[in-house]
């Protein structure tokens, strides 16, 4: 379990892993945490890296989320970089500046990997032996839960399970009492309220701002697709949902879905919407969670916006009724450095 920080930004503790077994071509806790300084070039996006890993974990501290966590330098985490950078008023191209370096550090407390004592609630499940790929199949379980217990630790710290695997060799992550190694993400602070959102149809990217108009948060997002594309203008938060049950209207007429009556999905981390449903004044439209984090922005949705359930949450925990949710293209969006610096 964790214990308080002395910094006010982290009201959860995390204790610094001073060692590991190495792993992954030497992708530890150590390795991670004593990165200084970033290389000359952006490492091969295929490949566990060290500095990437780092990389994720300030960026999704600082609110420009990656997505998953997965020590791969992916489209997701180069989105979110660039964006950290311009809201920043400094350069991005194909190496991150020690000027870009020393301000993302900067911006938040405490070694990007630390380690995290499991607990009770962590393996008692109940789990689901598996999720259906089809929606009609998923309305007879009793709840969309997590299917193992590192499932749902790569979900509470942000971080792919191949990635938390691979900073705890031979961890079964199914024991009350046992200490792994995890991204240090977890912010316990109450977020500014949100008084616009922003969801970029070309980017695929949702941005929030305050009041002055500043940028408080950036996600990736998927938004939409051809056949069932998002909606354009601005609409309005009406509702927020948590563990909401997702109910599919035939009249929708989803791919893949057969079904002509209406049907009712259990709530649960890996149900349709995951975790949390932000309803928007437009008929059927919101802004949800998934069961799939790996897939943000890298497919398609059914004309929402789709985040991964840790953004989906954050960003539901400082917005409220009434709030305005623009829907754009890249060449209209508000989101310069000038207003974001």
């Amino acid at each position: 379990m964790f214990r308080p920080f002395s910094v006010a930004r982290f009201a959860i503790a995390l204790l610094l892993v001073s060692a590991a077994p190495a792993v992954a071509a030497g992708l530890d806790a150590a390795a991670i945490n004593d990165v200084a300084a970033p290389p000359a070039k952006l490492p091969d996006g295929r490949q566990l890296n060290a500095f990437v890993a780092r990389l994720e974990i300030l960026l999704d501290r600082a609110h420009f989320s990656p997505g998953e966590i997965d020590g791969k330098l992916g489209d997701n985490a180069q989105k979110a970089l660039r964006a950290f950078a311009d809201a920043n008023g400094l350069p991005f191209d194909k190496a991150v500046t020690p000027e870009l370096w020393s301000r993302l550090a900067a911006a938040s407390d405490g070694p990007a990997i630390a380690s995290y004592t499991i607990v009770d609630a962590d393996v008692k499940g109940p789990f689901a032996k598996r999720i259906p790929a089809r929606m009609e199949s998923m309305k007879s379980l009793p709840a969309l839960g997590y299917t193992s217990p590192r499932e749902a630790l790569a979900e509470k710290f942000h971080m792919s399970e191949a990635l938390l695997q691979a900073l705890n060799p031979g961890q079964k992550f199914d024991k009350a009492g046992e200490t792994i190694a995890v991204a240090n993400v977890v912010d316990a602070g109450k977020p500014p309220p949100i008084a616009r959102v922003e969801v970029d149809k070309t980017r695929q990217a949702l941005s929030t701002f305050d009041a002055a108009g500043k940028l408080l948060g950036f996600y990736p997002a998927t938004v939409g697709s051809a056949d069932k594309p998002t909606p354009s203008g601005t609409l309005k938060v009406t509702a927020i949902n948590k563990d909401p049950t997702y109910r599919y209207n035939p009249k929708y007429a989803f791919k893949g879905v057969r079904s002509k009556t209406p049907f009712t999905i259990r709530p649960g981390p890996n149900n349709p919407v995951g975790v949390v449903w932000i309803n928007l004044s437009g008929e059927g439209y919101g802004i949800h969670g998934t069961p799939d984090p790996d897939k943000v922005s890298k497919a398609e949705s059914h004309g929402c916006v789709r985040l991964t359930n840790w953004d989906a949450q954050r960003v539901a925990s400082g917005i409220a009724k009434g709030t305005p949710v623009a829907f754009i293209d890249s060449a209209t969006s508000s989101a310069t450095a000038s207003e974001t610096r």
